[in-house]
């Protein structure tokens, strides 16, 4: 199965498990789903779904109002009854609660800034297509302040730690004996794969997807697909244009399984690499070099943009490479770079001696 057709087959399943979620919400909210149908993704849907189920399971328990009866039971004149207030106080109880998981005991449950975030972003949406649709008379949700997010700093490698990562990679002396054994079969694929990831600033998901196909080294280009579906061209350097024709060698005497054919990145078993194998040999090489940053996929692509601003000190050029519909997204992760930029001004005399 190819990244396009396991995309669909993603899809597919978010659409059935939503439908199988909205069985537990009321009958009005599939008016709202089918609204969403043209203009969000099945996994954006299917969040939602969730996230309004935990909404409507406290107003049902939690309210006075609506004691006793079921989420499925509730009308589009309950829900004008609902105000600021009851919403606030949702957001309280995300904080900590427990879930109803068919034991005594349930699971307890915590909702940090961003996802209390997502949950009122998704009752904000729900309440916003009824008040517009004048169904119901006012739109309480849009009362309800946004929690304040606080930034965590970004952690990303520095250029030295960057260079001792695929240092280690080509080595792997510092690997323990049982992972030296599959460091003979691997050390290739790793190393094109990390000095990809650094060398371009691709999400994970984005380089697992990659077909044999997709490669043009004549451009130095290589076609990925972007979170949304959208089709689009990364382009490389020597190093990692090098990194790849070395993998490529091997991975020409490789044999696929039966519908893995076209993938770029194959793991030992043969099959297409994913998310989770990546994410894996990462953790294991970055713990050679660094123990106080804990090293994802993610954060080699923080690193390269990083790298990016600081070489061309432009954030439109960084939010472009990396996929950033919002350059305001961009800004946020390296104003900490800006800040640096600004302060060299500092060093720019007055007087000539």
């Amino acid at each position: 199965m190819d990244d396009f057709e396991y995309s669909k087959e993603q899809g597919r399943r978010d659409i059935l498990m939503t439908r199988t979620v909205l069985k537990d919400l009321p009958a009005f909210c599939r008016e709202f789903f089918i609204s969403l149908n043209d203009n969000t993704s099945t996994k954006t849907r299917l969040n939602y779904a969730y996230d309004l189920r935990v909404f409507f399971k406290y107003i049902t328990e939690e309210l006075d109002l609506f004691e006793g009866r079921g989420a499925d039971k509730l009308t589009i004149d309950d829900l004008a009854k609902i105000t600021a207030n009851d919403i606030r106080l949702f957001m309280d109880y995300l904080t900590y609660y427990v879930k109803d998981n068919g034991t005594l005991e349930g699971e307890a449950m915590t909702n940090g800034e961003k996802g209390k975030s997502r949950k009122l972003s998704a009752v904000r949406k729900l309440f916003e297509y009824f008040y517009t649709n004048e169904l119901i008379p006012a739109n309480p949700a849009q009362l309800v302040k946004t929690p304040k997010l606080h930034e965590k700093a970004i952690i990303r490698l520095e250029p030295d730690e960057a260079a001792r990562l695929l240092d280690e990679i080509e080595s792997g002396d510092k690997l323990t004996e049982r992972q030296k054994r599959f460091h003979n079969f691997t050390k290739a694929r790793d190393l094109a794969i990390v000095t990809l990831l650094l060398g371009t600033g691709m999400r994970v998901s984005e380089c697992v997807g990659i077909d044999l196909d997709h490669i043009d080294f004549n451009v130095g280009g290589i076609k990925i697909h972007r979170k949304g579906g959208n089709e689009v061209v990364v382009y490389f350097g020597d190093e990692v244009e090098s990194a790849l024709q070395n993998y490529l060698i091997e991975r020409e005497n490789m044999n696929p399984l039966p519908g893995h054919e076209k993938a770029l990145f194959l793991s030992i078993q043969n099959k297409r690499i994913g998310v989770r194998s990546v994410e894996n040999l990462v953790k294991k090489y970055s713990k050679l070099v660094t123990n106080v940053k804990n090293i994802s996929p993610h954060k080699l692509r923080s690193t390269f943009g990083t790298n990016l601003y600081r070489e061309t000190g432009d954030i439109y050029l960084v939010a472009d490479v990396l996929g950033h519909k919002d350059v305001n997204t961009t800004r946020k992760h390296y104003a900490a770079e800006s800040d640096e930029n600004r302060r060299r001004v500092r060093d720019v005399k007055i007087r000539r001696s």
